[in-house]
């Protein structure tokens, strides 16, 4: 089997090394890599579908990946052009996904929300820069979402667009959900019985939004649809270094990023396909 170059094989290794990106964003910053790869590399098909197939294994619990990059295997030839469009309109239908979601979302929110999120998402964010535009009050709490404090981007972000955010740990959860009005978190996978994979903490945070009888919405298009059989999916865990565990012969750090929330505990799934209550059929 054709040997992967020094470029793919540094494209791979970005994959799986960034434990910052939320899904989304991870899938746009691989296509893009993608693009420049083809462009300049010009690798021959049987090497571009072999890259192609190492990328897709390399996240497994962001599946969003991995349907992309499928959807473009689907299309492609030896030319190398047919490639650079499959990438490019995959890349576009991702991305105008996202926009129609927090469209969506927009239309469903109470006046002048208090939203607690958990985590990045480039959903959530895009429903955030949209309510800006609009001027529409509201305030954010995130989790500063460790150990890899992807919250702390989210904050600076909002920090950017002038919106209020109140800036917590992830312990701070249970405190701090009855000042919000609704929970809204992005998903990384969503499996088949209606479960969904997200950022470790989230299911702890829909358990504190269930009980203090706040509505959780995931938003998650359909790039992130699983057929795969839920109890095999796996749950990736990143370096125990990023814990700072202290040393001992005895102590095991564990770094599991990723879990799975019952779908019992969702009010709304939004997806770019319309806005779904758990379970149910679209709603519009």
């Amino acid at each position: 089997m054709q040997e992967l170059d020094a470029r793919a094989k540094s494209l791979l290794a970005a994959l799986k090394a960034d434990s910052r990106s939320g899904a989304t964003q991870l899938a746009m910053n691989t296509l893009d890599q993608l693009l420049s790869y083809l462009d300049e590399v010009e690798p021959e098909g049987e090497t571009f579908l072999r890259l192609l197939a190492e990328l897709r294994a390399a996240r497994p619990s962001m599946i969003v990946i991995g349907n992309a990059l499928a959807m473009i295997e689907q299309r492609l030839s030896s030319d190398v052009q047919v490639a650079l469009q499959a990438v490019m309109d995959i890349r576009d239908q991702l991305e105008n996904a996202t926009g129609t979601i927090a469209r969506q979302a927009l239309d469903l929110l109470p006046e002048s929300p208090v939203i607690l999120t958990h985590s990045a998402s480039s959903a959530v964010l895009a429903l955030f820069r949209n309510m800006a535009e609009q001027r529409q009050a509201f305030s954010v709490i995130c989790t500063q979402s460790s150990p890899g404090f992807e919250g702390h981007s989210l904050a600076r972000a909002l920090n950017e667009l002038a919106i209020p955010v109140t800036l917590i740990t992830d312990a701070q959860m249970g405190l701090f959900v009855p000042q919000a009005d609704l929970v809204i978190t992005g998903c990384d996978t969503w499996l088949s019985n209606g479960h969904f994979i997200n950022k470790s903490g989230t299911h702890l945070l829909a358990l504190a939004a269930h009980a203090a009888g706040k509505p959780l919405w995931v938003l998650a298009d359909s790039f992130r649809n699983s057929d795969a059989d839920p109890g095999s999916v796996e749950l990736e865990e990143m370096p125990a270094e990023e814990l700072n565990a202290p040393p001992g012969d005895w102590i095991t750090p564990r770094n599991i990023y990723f879990e799975r929330v019952p779908h019992a505990l969702v009010s709304k799934r939004i997806s770019e396909l319309g806005v779904f209550s758990c379970p149910a059929e679209p709603r519009r």
